[in-house]
């Protein structure tokens, strides 16, 4: 319960994230996600007992919940259609290395005491750790300008023309740009809550919680929780089994960057074919492992870590770009509220129940479960998912509207 209070806390803060942005703007958001991780880092912190320290963590987790709606939404906006994927891409590219980050430093912390000093304290120093990256982002978003396509819709279109003039290269082409957001946003009505589940929608909404289903259930959320009991099921000391992680957090920092290269040119429809086939095999290979008494050690760390970096490649990133390509901006916001919103719910499903799995089916079932839900995923994906790569959001709007 309280590694995934965490996802309950997130998903309150996605239930938020969409109206929230609409209302208030996209940088206003996150600056609330950054001052939230400051208070629930020092809080986890300083926790006197597990109430106060579960309150903590859903804090996080609220922030959590905003920033993974809000981030790859403002970045969607702001980003040029050619670049765009690649753009969104970075959002989950430093989400990763904040992860390798925190676990190489949760392995040296833990590697440099005593095991009742670490029982005691080197949780609460990870957590503190939490305060600095969150104070950095404070500091940087004063120098980032709001979305302007927010800023048109607000009607505020100097504080607009300004914007994109910060963002674009081509002084010249600035007018063009927000004459063009402007007839786009013109044309829409009010947003509805109830408009994102109509007919020509519906299909499109689909798409974007159901990837972050297959996105959870092909296992990604479980190996990166309890990779330290995957590694000691197959014969790993406790100390080998918590630096195993680290090389878990890096195969997902060189799998996204894979896919921040290749994801405007091979597209994102390709990516998650290819990942939906590749996490099949890989998984079903890891589950034949486990049908031995004693499992080969470097070969599940070779599979597992090949996993993570065609999962990265894949419903690691692209997962978070499909909402903001997808929706009319009127409703972008709600889209990617309905997206992340899943994304957590599914979270939550497996850091509840994936250690319960293992424990009552084996990791041999349990794997092959997962394995079952990837190939499920390529027939999804081959079925409902189109090509959004490189085309102008309100292009790609008009096309999508006509199918």
């Amino acid at each position: 319960w309280v590694t995934s209070c965490l996802t309950v806390g997130c998903i309150v803060g996605v239930i938020f994230a969409g109206r929230l942005s609409d209302l208030i703007g996209r940088k206003k958001v996150l600056v609330i996600v950054a001052s939230l991780f400051i208070i629930g880092a020092v809080g986890e912190s300083v926790s006197p007992n597990v109430l106060f320290l579960v309150i903590s963590r859903m804090l996080v987790g609220i922030g959590i919940g905003l920033e993974t709606t809000v981030a790859p939404l403002y970045i969607g906006e702001i980003a040029p259609a050619r670049i765009r994927g690649r753009l969104v891409s970075f959002n989950q590219l430093f989400n990763c290395i904040g992860n390798l980050i925190i676990f190489c430093v949760s392995a040296a912390v833990i590697s440099f005491h005593a095991e009742q000093w670490n029982v005691d304290y080197s949780w609460r120093v990870i957590f503190m750790i939490g305060v600095i990256p969150s104070i950095i982002l404070i500091i940087c978003l004063r120098f980032i300008p709001e979305s302007p396509r927010w800023l048109v819709q607000q009607g505020r279109l100097d504080e607009a023309r300004v914007s994109i003039s910060r963002l674009v290269s081509d002084k010249d082409a600035v007018d063009d740009q927000l004459n063009s957001i402007n007839v786009a946003i013109a044309s829409e009505e009010k947003p509805k809550i109830t408009e994102i589940f109509e007919p020509r929608l519906r299909r499109r909404l689909m798409i974007v919680t159901i990837v972050p289903f297959f996105m959870q259930f092909t296992g990604i959320t479980a190996v990166f929780y309890y990779a330290p009991e995957i590694f000691k099921k197959a014969g790993f000391g406790t100390n080998a089994a918590v630096q195993s992680t680290i090389l878990v957090g890096g195969a997902l920092v060189v799998g996204t960057l894979l896919s921040v290269w290749i994801i405007d040119k091979a597209g994102r429809r390709p990516l998650l074919l290819f990942g939906s086939i590749g996490m099949t095999v890989l998984l079903g290979a890891i589950s034949y492992l486990f049908t031995q008494t004693h499992p080969n050690g470097p070969a599940l760390i070779v599979l597992l870590l090949t996993y993570v970096v065609v999962w990265g490649v894949s419903f690691g990133t692209v997962s978070y770009v499909l909402p903001g390509e997808m929706f009319p901006t009127r409703i972008r916001g709600l889209a990617s509220s309905a997206n992340t919103l899943s994304q957590w719910v599914f979270t939550f499903v497996i850091t509840q129940f994936f250690p319960i799995l293992v424990d009552r089916f084996g990791s041999t079932m349990t794997f092959a479960g997962l394995a079952i839900f990837s190939l499920l995923a390529f027939f999804f994906c081959m079925a409902y998912v189109p090509e959004t790569k490189q085309k102008p959001l309100e292009q790609l709007e008009l096309e999508l509207a006509q199918k």
